[in-house]
Order: C-alpha cells, then sequence, then structure tokens
C-alpha cells in the first residue's frame, strides 16, 4: 500500500493525520490571535506587525499556501471519517446514550462548516476587501479594524463565529492527544483540560477586538 494512501483508506490513518492537521491550525489560531491582539498597542503596532509579513512576501505566500493546504487537507479528512463512520453504522440506534459524549464532540462537523462559512467571508472582508471595498484601506489593518467592528451587526457576527470556534475547539483542542496516542490515565485529566483552556483562551482573545472597538475601548 502506497504510505500516502493510508490516510485516505484507513480510519486510523486519517485520524492521525487529522490530528496533525488539526494541531497545526490550532497553533495558527493562536498565533494569528497574538498578532491582531496588537491592536491593544496602538496604529503602528498592528500596522507594523502587517507591514514586517508583507515585507517578505515568498515567505508570506508559502506560509498561506501551506495553511491552505492544510485546512483543505483536515476539511476532506473530517469527511472522510463522517462517511467512514456512517458506513460502518448505516441505521442510526433508536436510542443513543452520549452520556460522556459532550455537545462539541458529537457536533465537531456542525462547528467545523461554520467556521469554514466564516473563514471565507474573513478573507474576503480583511484580506480581498470585497465586503466593504469603499472603505477598505490596503495596508492599513488597524483603520479597517476600526471601520468593521464599529459596526454592531458585524461585530456581533464576529463574537458568534468565535463562539463556535470555542466550541470546536473544546474538543479538538484536546482529541489529538488520543488521536496521535499521548494519552495516557496518569494525565488524561489534564489533557482533558488543553482543549477547554485554548478554547476560551481564543474565545476571550479574539472576542475582545470586535467588543473593545464596539464599546470605544479602542479608538481610531
Amino acid at each position: 500500500m502506497n504510505l500516502l494512501t493510508i490516510p485516505f483508506r484507513t480510519t486510523l490513518g486519517a485520524k492521525y493525520v487529522m490530528a496533525l492537521t488539526g494541531l497545526g491550525l490550532i497553533v495558527f489560531v493562536l498565533a494569528h490571535m497574538a498578532g491582531n491582539l496588537l491592536i491593544f498597542a496602538g496604529r503602528d503596532a498592528l500596522n507594523g506587525y502587517a507591514e514586517a509579513l508583507r515585507a517578505k512576501p515568498t515567505l508570506l505566500w508559502s506560509a498561506r499556501a501551506g495553511l491552505l493546504f492544510i485546512f483543505l487537507l483536515h476539511l476532506f479528512l473530517a469527511f472522510r471519517l463522517w462517511e467512514l463512520n456512517r458506513s460502518a453504522r448505516p441505521i442510526r440506534y433508536v436510542y443513543e446514550d452520549t452520556v460522556e459524549a459532550t455537545w462539541a464532540s458529537r457536533h465537531m462537523m456542525l462547528t467545523g462548516l461554520v467556521l469554514l462559512v466564516f473563514i471565507i467571508f474573513h478573507l474576503a472582508h480583511f484580506t480581498f476587501g470585497v465586503v466593504d471595498p469603499v472603505h477598505f484601506e490596503y495596508g492599513n489593518v488597524y483603520a479597517n479594524d476600526i471601520h468593521a467592528f464599529s459596526n454592531p451587526f458585524l461585530s456581533i457576527a464576529y463574537v458568534v463565529a468565535q463562539i463556535f470556534l470555542c466550541l470546536h475547539l473544546w474538543h479538538g483542542g484536546s482529541s489529538w492527544f488520543q488521536s496521535l496516542g499521548l494519552n495516557h490515565p496518569q494525565y488524561n485529566k489534564v489533557i482533558r483540560g488543553v482543549g477547554p483552556v485554548v478554547a476560551v483562551l481564543v474565545l476571550v482573545g479574539n472576542c475582545s477586538i470586535p467588543l473593545a472597538v464596539l464599546f470605544g475601548v479602542v479608538r481610531p
């Protein structure tokens, strides 16, 4: 069997690669949030950070291409596992006892699809400037944030999206340990806490930006 096709033929292989891609996406989410939080340091800090990234276009676009590949692979494997699970159990249980399964773990596909829609909108909004081209200023991330999040509807939409991201990370932030075989009875409680901690950290950090602009904490 070709090693490159293992993730697409076996459930174990798919879960393993999905865990690795999920870990990569978690690292990106945290790094992206850290960069965006520079808005609290002022216009020069945030725009300077953005300019430093744009100053290395080869590195920037290579990173974007790699991130896109990881994201698409993660998405593909999610559908693949969902398909394999459905094939293994074509008839649903009349009564399904899921006492130990959390809502987040049972609805990873739902939260993932919502995040896919949000990511497309977010890229159109802040990367390509097609959502509000009249007010979009290329290179002026600070001004774009201020204008966007001064709109209550956009701020609420972003907060709702972050709630779905929180739900996705609540389970996904810990499940990759098990998928990679890193769980152990002695520290399983700690492992199960990683996801919720990361999820809440991301929720608070990302939501603080639109809310700070909306309520005037961060000003033009």
